[in-house]
C-alpha cells in the first residue's frame, strides 16, 4: 500500500472530522440569518421615514415608487400606497368631485341670477356663496402637481363644501318659488277684484242705460234709432208712431190694459208675444219697441199706415 492510498483511507474513515466541519457550516448560516433579521426593522423604519419625507417635500408617491424599485422592502412597508387600483380610485374620485362641484356652482349662479331678476323678497339670503367651493375646484385642477395622498384630502374638503353649496342652492330656490307663488296669488286676487269691479260697473251702466231707455224720452229715442237702422224710416214715420203709441200706452213700458190684457208700449195682446224679441220684454222698453216695430212692418208696412188704421178702427 502506498502512502497516498493510506492518507485517502484515513480521510474517508474519519467521520468525526466530517461532523465537525458540518457543524461549523450550520453555525455560520445561523449567524448570517440572525444578522439579517436584526437589520430588517431598521430597514423598514428607514423606508417609512423616507416615504414621509417624500410626501412632505411634494414628491408624493413617485418617491415611494422609486425607492421600491431599489429595495423590495418599501413595497412591504406601504402596500396600500403602491397598488394601481387605489391610486386610480383617488384620481377618479377627484375628477368626479370636480365635475359635480362645477355643476353645483353653475346651479348656484343660476338661482342667484333668477332671484335678482325677479325682484322678489326671498328673505335675508339672496345669493349662494360659492367662493370656497371654487377654490377647491382650482386645487383639484392642480392635482397633477399635488402629492396624491393630499389630493384625497382636498377631495374630501371639496365634497364637504359641495354638500353645503347644494343645500344652500336648494334653500334659495325654495324661497324663490314660494315668493313667486305668493306674487302669483296676489296678482290673481288683484285680477279677480278688478274683474269684479268692472263687472259691477258694467251692470251699473247697463242698469242706468236701461232706466234711461225706459223713460218716455228714452223709449222715443230708442224707437227713432231702431226705425232708422232697421227699416229706413225717417222723421215722418216717427211722427205717426209717436201718435200711435202715445194713444196706446203713453210710451209706458209698464202699461197694462186690465180689460183685455194688452201689455207694454205697443200694447201686445197677450204681452208674452213680445218674448220673441227678448226674454227681458217685461222690463225693457227697447225690447218692446223692437217687437212693436216688427209687428207694424209685417201687418201694415209703415207706422203711418198703422196709425191710419188705428184712427179708423180704434185699434191696430
Amino acid at each position: 500500500m502506498s502512502l497516498l492510498q493510506g492518507r485517502t483511507t484515513t480521510r474517508k474513515s474519519n467521520p468525526m472530522l466530517q461532523k465537525t466541519r458540518a457543524l461549523r457550516r450550520a453555525s455560520d448560516a445561523a449567524s448570517a440569518r440572525a444578522a439579517v433579521t436584526a437589520r430588517r426593522p431598521m430597514t423598514i423604519l428607514g423606508v417609512t421615514a423616507a416615504t414621509l419625507v417624500g410626501i412632505t417635500l411634494s414628491v408624493g408617491l413617485a418617491s415611494t415608487s422609486a425607492a421600491a424599485a431599489m429595495s423590495p422592502a418599501i413595497a412591504v412597508a406601504a402596500p396600500a400606497l403602491s397598488g394601481a387600483e387605489p391610486l386610480a380610485q383617488i384620481t377618479r374620485d377627484a375628477s368626479s368631485t370636480r365635475v359635480e362641484a362645477r355643476s353645483a356652482v353653475a346651479a348656484a349662479e343660476a338661482v342667484t341670477a333668477d332671484v335678482a331678476a325677479s325682484g322678489l323678497d326671498v328673505g335675508a339670503s339672496t345669493s349662494v356663496d360659492t367662493s370656497e367651493l371654487e377654490r377647491g375646484i382650482d386645487k383639484l385642477a392642480d392635482s397633477e402637481v399635488t402629492p396624491l395622498l393630499l389630493v384625497g384630502v382636498v377631495t374630501d374638503d371639496v365634497e364637504t363644501e359641495l354638500a353645503e353649496v347644494v343645500s344652500d342652492t336648494e334653500d334659495l330656490r325654495a324661497a324663490l318659488t314660494a315668493a313667486q307663488e305668493k306674487r302669483a296669488a296676489e296678482e290673481a286676487a288683484a285680477a279677480a277684484a278688478k274683474a269684479a269691479a268692472e263687472h259691477a260697473a258694467a251692470e251699473r251702466a247697463a242698469a242706468a242705460a236701461l232706466a234711461s231707455a225706459n223713460t218716455v224720452e228714452g223709449a222715443k229715442a230708442s224707437a227713432q234709432q231702431q226705425m232708422s237702422s232697421r227699416y229706413g224710416w225717417g222723421g215722418d214715420q216717427f211722427s205717426c208712431l209717436d201718435s200711435l203709441w202715445t194713444k196706446e200706452s203713453g210710451w209706458n213700458y209698464q202699461a197694462y190694459n186690465a180689460d183685455g190684457g194688452a201689455t207694454g208700449i205697443p200694447q201686445a195682446l197677450p204681452g208674452s208675444k213680445m218674448a220673441s224679441a227678448g226674454a227681458d220684454w217685461q222690463t225693457s222698453a227697447a225690447t218692446q219697441i223692437a217687437w212693436g216695430l216688427e209687428y207694424i212692418s209685417a201687418a201694415y208696412g209703415t207706422p203711418c199706415s198703422a196709425w191710419s188704421h188705428s184712427q179708423a178702427m180704434n185699434w191696430y
